[in-house]
């Protein structure tokens, strides 16, 4: 699995459909799971595993501390096909502090080391860890270090770093996400630390043109929020990172393309909204587009939409 550009594990928005969308876009991008929490896939009543084999290739992000748990989530994860398994040290909310993941597993890499062997002595997918650079005022590198070098040696050999720190008391998720200052050097310095660890790169990266930058110090790139709002970046992926040669749809290509899959899942009981909502962004920067996600959000939310919606919100977009 090359992976040298991923789309961010992000709650809410990267559901199956919209996975099934971004590889759409391209055929080489690695997708990630919404973080999905041992309880629920052990527990929970629905089926929070459910992807779409034309996502491959697909990993499904892990939110938990336990081992037992962890292990045997992570053998159920490899039984239904994914290709990898991300365990989440980077989320900062307050509901996944409770739960003792996220963030503030930083401070405690001894338990995300024991969650790394459990899990990889019952699978033979890869085992990956995603992490910010620091917490609080544990802010430097060699906490940076100590902490990648204990989960290191428990056998992980993946690494992706959000490159701000993740203050757990006083910001709200969203504010952790844009106040702490990025810090791209740290991420850089820890790969000369590391040298035969794979280690990507994530936060505030918006363009092709980043990702080459980045790339020329790290092993790959992940894009959360850019990849979402503007999914046309997804569209470049492929031609600019992995050298393929293929054409690059149109966004009118694109939405025509979907209408099948929209049909299939709403056959199967899926909202049309649910599909169309992760589409509003294709347009960005087109004109029309203002109208394509005028006529989507005022129309698709009903219980009566289905495609027809979506053609007619495309016919409000020039070719």
């Amino acid at each position: 699995m090359n992976h040298k550009f991923s789309v961010a594990p992000m709650l809410d928005w990267t559901d199956k459909h919209c996975r099934y969308f971004h590889r759409k876009l391209s055929h080489h991008a690695v997708l990630y799971t919404e973080m999905v929490t041992t309880g629920a896939i052990l527990f929970g009543q629905g089926d929070y595993l459910s992807f779409n084999e034309e996502e491959h290739p697909v990993v499904v992000q892990l939110g938990g501390s336990d081992p037992e748990a962890m292990a045997k989530s992570a053998l159920l994860c490899q039984q239904r096909g994914y290709d990898a398994i991300n365990i989440n040290v980077g989320c900062p909310s307050d509901r996944v502090q409770n739960g003792m993941f996220g963030a503030c597993l930083m401070a405690q890499p001894e338990k995300v080391a024991a969650c790394v062997s459990a899990m990889r002595a019952v699978v033979d997918i890869p085992v990956t860890v995603k992490t910010r650079i620091g917490i609080d005022d544990s802010d430097d590198m060699q906490f940076l270090t100590d902490f990648v070098g204990i989960v290191r040696d428990a056998g992980c050999s993946q690494f992706i770093i959000h490159a701000r720190k993740a203050w757990l008391q006083g910001l709200s998720p969203k504010e952790n996400r844009e106040v702490p200052p990025l810090n791209y050097p740290r991420v850089y310095q820890l790969k000369q630390q590391f040298p035969d660890l794979d280690i990507s790169i994530n936060g505030g990266v918006k363009t092709v043109e980043e990702c080459l930058a980045h790339l020329q110090y790290l092993d790959g790139v992940m894009v959360g929020r850019e990849a979402y709002t503007n999914p046309l970046l997804l569209a470049q992926i492929d031609h600019a990172l992995y050298d393929d040669p293929r054409p690059v749809p149109t966004p009118h290509q694109l939405v025509r393309e979907m209408l099948p899959y929209i049909e299939q899942q709403m056959q199967q009981g899926a909202r049309f909204w649910h599909i169309a909502r992760h589409m509003l962004g294709i347009f960005q920067g087109v004109p029309g587009a203002r109208l394509w996600r005028r006529h989507l959000s005022e129309t698709g939310h009903l219980p009566t939409s289905g495609p027809e919606v979506m053609l007619a919100a495309l016919a409000k977009v020039p070719e």
